[in-house]
């Protein structure tokens, strides 16, 4: 069920007017959610690399998914379609009001949404992510967000791992044809036609007891990993 953890929600919405909750509920998040969805249907997922890997992991609980931020559009689609399949996603958004309208989008599409800035409230978005997986929530992270640097790999995912015993599922896509937003990210935006592969890769247990040097490769691996699944969807996409 699709709810909200971390900061309680009537405060969150103090600064909000009724006019500006009314303009959310009634008006912009229809229109975000259209306009995410028309985009979806517009492109064409034409393969998944990997498949398996998530269907193994999602048969024994609740998963990490990671992808770089500016991979967010259609690993997003992908996992929301994993919902048949037990997935329950979950997505760290922004305490302030500003984020109001994602949050309400996320919620709508049946996300648990988890309050907190992994830049000003790192430890209180993994104390919530921690809870999140405990309740079956299978919160999904940019390990290089929410303003980068690009493609850096940050350790709060392979903290949670190695916190919950939970793996890490990394993802990437690549399409036919896309814009490259000029944001930090460089956010891949897919052309209307375009066609899709996304790439999964196998899932990935952090062991207990990673001192500074350890957690360091890790960091260095899941980086090279979605790097290497970026290629493998670009590879599969030129394929017969």
């Amino acid at each position: 069920m699709a709810g909200t953890l971390g900061a309680p929600a009537d405060l969150l919405m103090r600064n909000l007017s009724g006019a500006q909750r009314l303009l959310y509920r009634v008006v912009g998040a229809p229109l975000a959610m259209a306009i995410v969805r028309a985009w979806w249907g517009m492109c064409r997922v034409v393969r998944v690399v990997g498949e398996e890997h998530a269907q193994a992991a999602l048969a024994d609980g609740p998963i990490v998914p990671v992808y770089w931020h500016q991979h967010t559009l259609f690993c997003v689609r992908f996992l929301l379609g994993l919902r048949a399949r037990g997935l329950k996603l979950g997505f760290l958004i922004s305490p302030s009001v500003d984020a109001e309208l994602p949050v309400i989008v996320a919620e709508r599409i049946g996300a648990q949404v988890v309050r907190g800035s992994s830049t000003h409230t790192g430890a209180r978005a993994l104390r919530d992510y921690y809870v999140a997986l405990q309740q079956g929530i299978s919160p999904a992270i940019t390990p290089d967000g929410p303003s980068g640097p690009r493609f850096e790999f940050k350790p709060g995912a392979i903290l949670l791992a190695q916190l919950s015993g939970r793996p890490m599922l990394p993802l990437a896509y690549h399409a036919s044809r896309a814009w490259r937003t000029t944001a930090w990210d460089r956010f891949v935006i897919p052309w209307p036609g375009s066609r899709i592969v996304i790439a999964v890769g196998a899932p990935r247990y952090v062991p207990r007891g990673l001192d500074a040097a350890a957690l360091a490769r890790w960091q260095n691996e899941m980086a090279v990993e979605l790097h290497e699944l970026h290629r493998r969807a670009r590879s599969a996409l030129v394929q017969p």
